[in-house]
């Protein structure tokens, strides 16, 4: 039984009947009458060969029952179905060698038009494929020729362009020549304009000096043959009488070179200051007493400098007041002269001067062995830019400051070290810059509590002695 039930399902014999029964079906109306009857004929004689194996399998699983196996189901079902549509029923033998033929005709039908269907729809997508292929060689092709002619096209613009700039460049490069010959001829002329205004200058230069000598000698021809005792006294003046000035030049450059002294005199802070600091140290470790020496020799230094100023002004006036004509007033003119002549200041003096003062300073000390000509250097560069800030309009000066004073924000920065919440100055480290009662630039100081305390008791400290160290001694010049 099994075997035939086995064969049967294979046989797919029902699906076939169906698939014949859904083709008559769709093609029943387009079908002439033999075609229909020939049609069911054909699903009778499948119908037939599947019962014929139905009842085969049905004969042998009654066997495997037994006699009397299945018996109520045949009477009540089979046979009553039997009596009404079979009149006798063939050998199962025959049956079954019918269906298996006509099994094998079925199965070779589908299997002929599975493969037919098959190869039409691999044919029409080999078709569809080429088809597709073909469209994407087209468009390769003409993708191709575009960027053909575009490389053409772009070829033909390098070269027109690469022609073009060497071109232009050959151009550009003779216009530089020509333009680097202009300035070469442009500056020689202008060296020669340069040269010829400074000869005219000295020219009139030796005219006022030689003016201002005829001058004197007139004059001291009118007065005697002999010198007067107030001209023997006094020291020459022959190198002030080398030189002369270019009025109003003082004054032109006043902004400019008021700038560069502010900006000269922070960098002293910044640099020589630190530089004298660090030397010191190596002789003194009390840093307080260190910075108090700065300080004082910064005061001391512009002291020293505008006293030299002053000398050295009433020094140019009386020698230029003798042959003095032109529009400019005597003033200006003293003015210009110093400042195109700031070289015939005499720094060295200075030093010195600041170096005696600081010597019988009582709120400093130094040990005896060394002097305080170790820091020359900043007092040197102090004394340089104080004695150029008095020929400003109007001149710079820097802010008188006095231990125990109230601290000022305006005039001091706080130091690292000072006492934030003190309100009273204990001592200086750089002094501000002023003009006309005006802080230009902001000095240092230190704060502490109980700093009058401290500067009373300072001043009762013993002061170097007055006599200068063999350095000092040899820079300082006999009177």
């Amino acid at each position: 039984m099994a075997d035939g039930l086995r064969r049967l399902v294979g046989a797919e014999s029902g699906r076939v009947l169906q698939e014949k029964l859904e083709s008559w079906y769709r093609d029943y109306e387009i079908n002439s009458c033999d075609q229909n009857l020939n049609r069911c004929c054909e699903i009778i004689e499948l119908n037939s060969e599947i019962q014929g194996q139905l009842f085969t399998i049905l004969n042998e699983t009654s066997q495997e029952g037994g006699h009397y196996a299945g018996v109520e189901t045949i009477k009540t079902r089979l046979l009553p179905w039997l009596g009404t549509c079979f009149s006798c029923a063939t050998s199962g033998r025959l049956f079954e060698t019918n269906l298996s033929l006509t099994q094998d005709s079925i199965e070779k039908e589908r299997q002929l038009r599975e493969l037919a269907s098959n190869q039409t729809f691999q044919l029409q997508e080999l078709q569809e494929e080429l088809t597709s292929t073909r469209l994407q060689l087209n468009h390769v092709q003409q993708d191709l020729a575009k960027t053909q002619l575009a490389l053409e096209d772009t070829k033909t613009k390098s070269t027109t362009a690469l022609l073009a700039a060497e071109d232009e460049i050959v151009q550009l490069k003779a216009a530089l020549k020509t333009s680097r010959a202009q300035e070469k001829d442009a500056l020689r002329k202008l060296d020669r304009l340069n040269d010829y205004e400074q000869q005219i200058q000295i020219l009139r230069d030796e005219i006022s000096i030689l003016d201002a000598q005829k001058s004197v000698l007139q004059s001291r021809l009118a007065r005697s043959r002999s010198p007067s005792p107030r001209h023997s006294e006094n020291k020459p003046l022959s190198p002030l009488t080398l030189r002369s000035c270019s009025p109003g030049r003082a004054r032109r450059t006043n902004a400019s070179r008021r700038a560069c002294l502010v900006a000269r005199f922070g960098d002293i802070y910044a640099q020589e200051r630190l530089d004298a600091e660090t030397l010191l140290r190596t002789y003194i470790s009390d840093m307080e007493m260190v910075q108090r020496i700065i300080y004082i020799a910064a005061v001391e230094s512009f002291h020293a400098a505008k006293m030299a100023y002053r000398q050295f002004k009433i020094r140019v006036r009386d020698t230029l007041s003798l042959g003095h004509s032109g529009p400019e007033s005597l003033e200006d003119t003293v003015l210009d002269y110093i400042v195109r002549h700031e070289d015939l200041y005499d720094v060295q003096a200075s030093v010195n001067e600041v170096i005696r003062s600081m010597n019988i300073n009582p709120k400093i000390s130094f040990p005896p062995e060394i002097d305080f000509i170790v820091i020359s250097t900043l007092i040197r560069e102090l004394c340089r830019v104080a004695f150029s800030m008095q020929t400003l309009a109007p001149p710079l000066d820097i802010a008188f400051g006095t231990d125990g004073e109230l601290f000022s924000e305006t005039k001091y920065h706080r130091s690292f070290d000072s006492d934030f919440t003190a309100a009273l100055v204990a001592y200086h480290v750089w002094p501000a810059l002023m003009e006309n009662d005006v802080v230009i630039v902001k000095g240092e100081a230190v704060t502490k509590r109980g700093a009058v305390w401290s500067c009373r008791s300072r001043s009762r400290s013993r002061s170097r002695s007055r006599s200068t160290s063999p350095l000092l001694s040899h820079h300082v010049s006999p009177s």
